[in-house]
């Protein structure tokens, strides 16, 4: 039983490490990006200075929010091993364990709520009866 739980905290471990990083991933490249467009819409030299500094400190928050995020789940996962939220006597954990997934990106099932209203896209270059842009095959594609 005990090799269920350890395995459990291991797997929400992993899950919220990998979530953590793809949001400080996405994070990174945000700040990139408004830092180009920053950079393209200055007028001067010291304001695309500013924006290389401010894309830099975001850059550094969003490791520094992964790094906590993994610290976080490796005490919960400790937490586990050690029997639960309260540990072993002599050792409090501090009830980590509801932080494991604290750094995780929200998710939807697959096709839902894409805002699209349909479940199939159409290609206007296969010659269908949509056709609008007068490229295709005319519905002779062999």
């Amino acid at each position: 039983m005990q090799a269920g739980k350890n395995a459990a905290a291991a797997a929400k471990e992993a899950a919220g490490n990998v979530a953590a990083t793809a949001k400080a991933g996405m994070d990174k490249t945000k700040a990139t990006a408004q830092e180009k467009a920053e950079r393209m819409t200055a007028h001067n030299p010291m304001e695309k200075e500013m924006a290389t500094q401010r894309k830099e400190e975001k850059i550094q928050h969003a490791e520094i929010n992964k790094q906590e995020v993994h610290e976080q789940n490796a005490a919960a996962k400790e937490a586990a091993r050690l029997g639960g939220p309260g540990g072993v006597a002599g050792h409090p954990t501090g009830g980590m364990t509801d932080h494991v997934i604290s750094g995780a990106v929200g998710s939807h099932p697959i096709g839902a709520g894409t805002g699209t209203g349909t479940t199939t896209g159409h290609n206007p270059l296969t010659g269908g009866t949509h056709t609008t842009t007068g490229h295709g095959t005319g519905g002779r594609f062999l």
